[in-house]
């Protein structure tokens, strides 16, 4: 029997070291599209973590609020300058409700994958759409899915390597379940640290078709944050999903 789902676990284990594996993200790329799509509308973050994406959007004046598992990683928003001003729900973001309505909802940085199961990210979806305004939009940022490494069974790469700290992921695959068990090495003059996390992987159709059921319908795809187009060698996406109606 699986263990149940324990939103709060991967934040236990990366808080205190979040800012420092997110340094390469695109933050600017998007936040800046993140601020066009909400049109000047309140924002909803699912996943808002650290404040990586909020307090720039906050900065530029947007009503801001959010939804996260980790006590721990909310905690170090609030140790940063205007943290303290964003209301956070600390809760499973497939469930979890927040007062007032939206005009954009945001799920980055394959967040989606975190939740356990097919029926756990379609109520992700329903939840989104709850939280919109009629006509907003939701973000939805992922990988595609490539199978193609674990041809051999699990694998293992290095995924950045610079003087200060190298790291590098374990994987394997459960293709049955779509699940991705993994743990990240990440080793500084500091000492090692193990960064597991688990995925329940999903493939762009499949993850439209959860934006259908929650009465949604596809309005853009891009191939990252700065709108490349979308493609077969497209390796992520970016995908905005418009309610249609009131759910």
């Amino acid at each position: 029997m699986a263990a149940a789902f324990d939103a709060s676990a991967y934040g236990r284990s990366i808080a205190d070291i979040y800012d420092a594996t997110a340094r390469d993200l695109p933050t600017e790329a998007t936040v800046e599209r993140l601020f066009r799509l909400a049109g000047g509308g309140p924002v909803l973050e699912f996943g808002i973590g650290t404040g990586r994406l909020a307090l720039p959007l906050a900065a530029r004046g947007l009503t801001v609020a959010g939804v996260d598992g980790s006590p721990e990683m909310v905690a170090e928003l609030r140790r940063k300058p205007g943290g303290d001003r964003i209301p956070v729900a600390v809760g499973d973001f497939s469930v979890t409700r927040v007062e007032g309505r939206f005009a954009l909802v945001a799920l980055t940085t394959n967040t989606i994958f975190a939740l356990p199961s097919q029926d756990a990210q379609v109520g992700c979806f329903r939840n989104a759409a709850a939280h919109l305004e009629p006509g907003g939009r939701f973000v939805v940022e992922a990988w595609v899915p490539d199978l193609s490494g674990f041809a051999r069974g699990p694998a293992l790469r290095l995924l950045s390597l610079s003087e200060e700290a190298v790291t590098a992921e374990a994987a394997r695959l459960a293709p049955a379940t779509q699940m991705m068990y993994t743990t990240r090495v990440r080793m500084t003059d500091e000492g090692l640290r193990l960064l597991p996390a688990n995925h329940r992987y999903a493939w762009p159709a499949e993850l439209d078709l959860m934006g259908r059921l929650a009465g949604m319908t596809l309005e853009s795809r891009w191939a990252d944050w700065e709108g490349a187009p979308f493609g077969d060698d497209s390796r992520a996406h970016v995908s905005v999903y418009r309610l249609t109606g009131e759910t």
